[in-house]
């Protein structure tokens, strides 16, 4: 295996992530916490992640049982990082953050079952942080090398509500990425209309919106009219608008895309003129040719994103 000063620094990254998932997890709990159980009344995202850690436990094992190790970790990896870490622990601030204790109880023991667990699948990799973030959250028994491996349960398989947030973590993506386009700040926030067949499931999601998609208010019915200024953002499964002209000044931005687009554009000249002179292209280092065509190449894409967000502002 090639030594690599990458690889070191993500999987440093990677140990942070989990030791401050933990310290999110430390901080919300009591002093009387129970051992690692499933709760009653769980919602819709409990349900979510704890099917997908089931997932991970059947695929975990299966690939450590083939010998698979680096399948076993790419897994663990993206579990725990893209799904726990930047989804689940974010929904979970949601109820956290509330009045309703029920509702509290429910997030926390659902954090640390799926959060001591799944450091039973990563002990084998990485022992002494895991060991360490173990016998700091509620547990049965002295050691997490001698406590049961985790196994896969029919009990824990919950498709339907995989689809559902699959359903609303798309549309979810699909307003943050449209609010980056048109550079909307976090903090700046807008009403959004889902218009949809799936109106029980995007209801269910509603704080999820507000949460992570800087949403102010959030409506979900079949139909909406008066939409012909909003933004329309679709995706498999709704239609989404949001009226975007309460946050952002299209004159200004406009102004702003069209100053881009000039600055630009003398790149675009500039290494146009070296390209086409002859003597350059004939006696300076075919290094640095590619290097100026790939310049190129960069900036007429860049020129052509400008260019579709400039003509989405002026048909709005």
């Amino acid at each position: 295996m090639r030594f690599s000063d990458e690889r070191v620094e993500a999987s440093r990254n990677f140990a942070n992530k989990i030791w401050n998932a933990a310290r999110f997890i430390l901080m919300n709990l009591g002093d009387d916490e129970k051992a690692p159980h499933i709760p009653d009344g769980l919602a819709l995202e409990d349900k979510w992640i704890l099917s997908l850690y089931n997932d991970l436990v059947k695929d975990v094992t299966d690939s450590l049982e083939k010998y698979e190790l680096g399948m076993a970790v790419q897994k663990l990896y993206d579990f725990i990082w893209d799904v726990f870490c930047d989804w689940y622990i974010e929904l979970s601030k949601i109820r956290l953050g509330g009045d309703d204790e029920k509702a509290k109880e429910t997030a926390k023991a659902v954090l640390v079952y799926v959060m001591s667990n799944t450091l039973k699948l990563l002990h084998p990799f990485m022992p002494f942080i895991t060991e360490e973030i173990w016998q700091t959250l509620p547990h049965d028994g002295d050691t997490i090398m001698l406590s049961p491996w985790a196994e896969f349960s029919e009990s824990l398989s919950f498709p339907e509500e995989e689809e559902q947030m699959n359903k609303i973590m798309t549309a979810v993506k699909a307003v943050r990425n449209r609010r980056a386009e048109m550079n909307v700040a976090p903090s700046k926030k807008a009403q959004v209309f889902i218009e949809t067949p799936y109106g029980d499931t995007f209801k269910k999601g509603t704080e999820f919106f507000k949460r992570l998609a800087s949403a102010s208010e959030v409506s979900v019915g079949e139909k909406f009219d008066g939409m012909d200024k909003a933004v329309s953002i679709i995706t498999e499964s709704a239609r989404i608008y949001i009226p975007m002209d309460e946050l952002v000044d299209f004159e200004a931005e406009k102004a702003r895309l069209n100053k881009e687009k000039e600055k630009l554009q003398k790149d675009i000249d500039f290494v146009n003129g070296k390209l086409n002179n002859p003597n350059f292209v004939a006696k300076a280092p075919e290094k640095v040719v590619e290097a100026q065509r790939k310049a190129l190449s960069e900036y007429t894409d860049k020129m052509k994103l400008l260019d579709e967000s400039l003509n989405k502002l002026i048909n709005k």
